[in-house]
Protein backbone atom coordinates (compact mmCIF):
# COMPACT_ATOMS: atom_id res chain seq x y z
CA UNK A 1 0.00 0.00 0.00
CA UNK A 2 1.89 3.62 -0.54
CA UNK A 3 2.37 5.77 1.71
CA UNK A 4 -0.31 8.69 1.88
CA UNK A 5 0.47 12.43 2.45
CA UNK A 6 -1.19 14.49 5.14
CA UNK A 7 -3.80 15.96 2.84
CA UNK A 8 -5.16 12.59 1.47
CA UNK A 9 -5.41 11.18 5.19
CA UNK A 10 -7.57 14.46 6.02
CA UNK A 11 -9.44 13.77 3.23
CA UNK A 12 -9.49 10.01 3.39
CA UNK A 13 -10.08 9.64 7.13
CA UNK A 14 -11.60 12.51 8.40
CA UNK A 15 -13.65 14.16 5.44
CA UNK A 16 -12.22 17.44 5.93
CA UNK A 17 -10.11 19.22 3.64
CA UNK A 18 -6.49 20.02 5.29
CA UNK A 19 -7.01 23.83 5.97
CA UNK A 20 -10.07 22.49 8.12
CA UNK A 21 -8.39 20.44 11.17
CA UNK A 22 -7.59 21.16 14.04
CA UNK A 23 -4.31 21.56 15.29
CA UNK A 24 -4.30 18.59 17.45
CA UNK A 25 -5.96 16.90 14.01
CA UNK A 26 -3.21 18.23 11.91
CA UNK A 27 -0.42 16.99 14.07
CA UNK A 28 -2.18 13.50 14.44
CA UNK A 29 -2.02 12.99 11.10
CA UNK A 30 1.38 14.43 10.24
CA UNK A 31 2.45 11.53 12.95
CA UNK A 32 0.84 9.07 10.85
CA UNK A 33 2.59 9.99 8.17
CA UNK A 34 5.90 9.90 9.87
CA UNK A 35 4.77 7.20 11.82
CA UNK A 36 5.61 8.97 15.34
CA UNK A 37 4.03 7.50 18.51
CA UNK A 38 1.57 10.41 19.85
CA UNK A 39 1.48 8.94 23.62
CA UNK A 40 3.41 10.86 25.77
CA UNK A 41 2.91 11.18 29.98
CA UNK A 42 0.30 13.90 30.07
CA UNK A 43 1.69 14.22 33.89
CA UNK A 44 5.47 14.74 32.94
CA UNK A 45 4.54 17.22 30.13
CA UNK A 46 2.41 19.25 32.20
CA UNK A 47 5.45 19.35 34.83
CA UNK A 48 8.24 20.55 32.58
CA UNK A 49 5.93 23.50 31.74
CA UNK A 50 6.11 25.01 35.30
CA UNK A 51 7.66 27.83 37.28
CA UNK A 52 9.45 27.54 40.86
CA UNK A 53 5.76 29.43 42.10
CA UNK A 54 3.95 26.50 40.70
CA UNK A 55 5.66 23.76 42.36
CA UNK A 56 5.63 25.38 45.40
CA UNK A 57 2.07 26.38 45.75
CA UNK A 58 1.63 22.73 44.62
CA UNK A 59 3.50 21.91 47.86
CA UNK A 60 1.35 24.33 50.12
CA UNK A 61 -1.46 23.31 49.10
CA UNK A 62 -0.43 19.57 49.71
CA UNK A 63 0.68 20.32 53.19
CA UNK A 64 -2.15 22.76 53.91
CA UNK A 65 -4.83 20.33 52.60
CA UNK A 66 -3.26 17.42 54.52
CA UNK A 67 -4.99 15.64 57.75
CA UNK A 68 -1.60 16.21 59.26
CA UNK A 69 -1.73 19.70 59.08
CA UNK A 70 -5.16 19.84 60.13
CA UNK A 71 -4.34 17.94 63.69
CA UNK A 72 -0.88 19.93 64.03
CA UNK A 73 -2.71 23.28 63.52
CA UNK A 74 -5.42 21.81 65.79
CA UNK A 75 -3.12 21.25 68.73
CA UNK A 76 -1.18 24.44 68.12
CA UNK A 77 -3.54 25.89 68.53
CA UNK A 78 -5.14 24.38 71.91
CA UNK A 79 -1.54 24.81 73.25
CA UNK A 80 -1.68 28.63 72.44
CA UNK A 81 -4.67 29.19 74.18
CA UNK A 82 -4.08 26.83 76.98
CA UNK A 83 -0.36 28.29 77.46
CA UNK A 84 -1.75 32.14 77.70
CA UNK A 85 -5.02 31.72 79.41
CA UNK A 86 -4.02 29.08 82.49
CA UNK A 87 0.12 28.66 82.57
CA UNK A 88 1.29 31.49 81.70
CA UNK A 89 -1.56 33.97 83.34
CA UNK A 90 -0.14 32.82 86.83
CA UNK A 91 2.93 33.85 86.82
CA UNK A 92 1.18 37.27 85.20
CA UNK A 93 3.48 36.62 81.77
CA UNK A 94 0.83 35.88 79.21
CA UNK A 95 2.00 37.19 75.95
CA UNK A 96 -0.95 36.68 74.07
CA UNK A 97 -4.51 36.76 76.53
CA UNK A 98 -8.00 35.98 75.86
CA UNK A 99 -9.45 37.15 73.66
CA UNK A 100 -5.89 36.19 71.79
CA UNK A 101 -5.49 39.48 69.57
CA UNK A 102 -2.18 38.34 68.51
CA UNK A 103 -3.53 34.43 67.64
CA UNK A 104 -6.25 36.33 65.51
CA UNK A 105 -3.90 38.05 63.53
CA UNK A 106 -1.44 35.10 63.03
CA UNK A 107 -4.65 33.01 61.89
CA UNK A 108 -5.89 35.97 59.36
CA UNK A 109 -2.55 36.23 58.51
CA UNK A 110 -1.95 32.29 57.19
CA UNK A 111 -5.82 32.43 55.70
CA UNK A 112 -5.02 35.96 53.61
CA UNK A 113 -1.28 34.19 52.39
CA UNK A 114 -2.72 30.13 52.39
CA UNK A 115 -6.21 30.66 50.41
CA UNK A 116 -4.12 32.63 46.85
CA UNK A 117 -1.51 30.06 46.78
CA UNK A 118 -4.10 27.08 47.03
CA UNK A 119 -6.15 28.56 44.20
CA UNK A 120 -3.16 28.34 42.17
CA UNK A 121 -2.47 24.97 42.67
CA UNK A 122 -6.17 24.28 42.02
CA UNK A 123 -5.06 26.80 38.44
CA UNK A 124 -1.97 24.82 37.90
CA UNK A 125 -4.16 21.19 38.33
CA UNK A 126 -7.01 22.92 35.80
CA UNK A 127 -4.39 23.05 33.63
CA UNK A 128 -2.68 20.07 34.13
CA UNK A 129 -6.22 18.42 33.44
CA UNK A 130 -6.73 20.34 30.30
CA UNK A 131 -3.41 19.63 28.84
CA UNK A 132 -4.43 15.66 29.85
CA UNK A 133 -7.47 15.92 27.83
CA UNK A 134 -6.29 17.16 24.55
CA UNK A 135 -3.67 14.75 25.29
CA UNK A 136 -6.23 12.11 25.23
CA UNK A 137 -7.91 13.25 22.29
CA UNK A 138 -5.21 13.18 20.26
CA UNK A 139 -4.13 9.31 21.46
CA UNK A 140 -7.87 8.59 21.02
CA UNK A 141 -8.21 9.84 17.38
CA UNK A 142 -5.09 8.45 16.74
CA UNK A 143 -6.29 5.12 17.71
CA UNK A 144 -9.57 5.31 15.72
CA UNK A 145 -7.62 6.35 12.37
CA UNK A 146 -5.32 3.37 12.83
CA UNK A 147 -8.28 1.55 13.43
CA UNK A 148 -10.05 2.66 10.22
CA UNK A 149 -6.46 2.58 8.22
CA UNK A 150 -6.31 -1.13 9.43
CA UNK A 151 -10.44 -1.61 8.17
CA UNK A 152 -9.17 -0.42 4.88
CA UNK A 153 -6.37 -3.05 4.37
CA UNK A 154 -7.89 -5.99 5.93
CA UNK A 155 -10.94 -5.09 3.25
CA UNK A 156 -8.43 -4.60 0.49
CA UNK A 157 -6.63 -7.98 1.34
CA UNK A 158 -10.02 -9.86 1.29
CA UNK A 159 -11.49 -8.30 -1.80
CA UNK A 160 -8.19 -9.55 -3.22
CA UNK A 161 -8.64 -12.79 -1.82
CA UNK A 162 -12.65 -13.10 -3.08
CA UNK A 163 -10.80 -12.44 -6.77
CA UNK A 164 -8.19 -14.86 -5.97
CA UNK A 165 -10.57 -17.37 -5.25
CA UNK A 166 -12.95 -16.55 -8.14
CA UNK A 167 -10.39 -16.78 -10.36
CA UNK A 168 -9.73 -20.13 -9.14
CA UNK A 169 -13.18 -21.54 -9.27
CA UNK A 170 -13.06 -20.27 -12.89
CA UNK A 171 -10.22 -22.51 -13.56
CA UNK A 172 -11.60 -25.17 -11.97
CA UNK A 173 -14.71 -25.11 -14.25
CA UNK A 174 -13.35 -24.92 -17.30
CA UNK A 175 -10.93 -27.76 -15.81
CA UNK A 176 -14.36 -29.90 -15.22
CA UNK A 177 -15.79 -28.26 -18.33
CA UNK A 178 -12.80 -29.65 -20.43
CA UNK A 179 -12.85 -33.23 -18.80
Amino acid sequence: MAKRTVEQLSEQLLNKPLAALSPEERGVLEAIVSREIVADDAGMLADEQTSFGERLSDKVAAVGGSWGFIITFAVVLFGWMLLNSEILTRFDAAFDPYPFIFLNLMLSTLAAVQAPIIMMSQNRASNKDRIAAAHDYEVNLRAELDIIRLHEKIDLLMLEKIAKLEADLGEIKTAVQSA
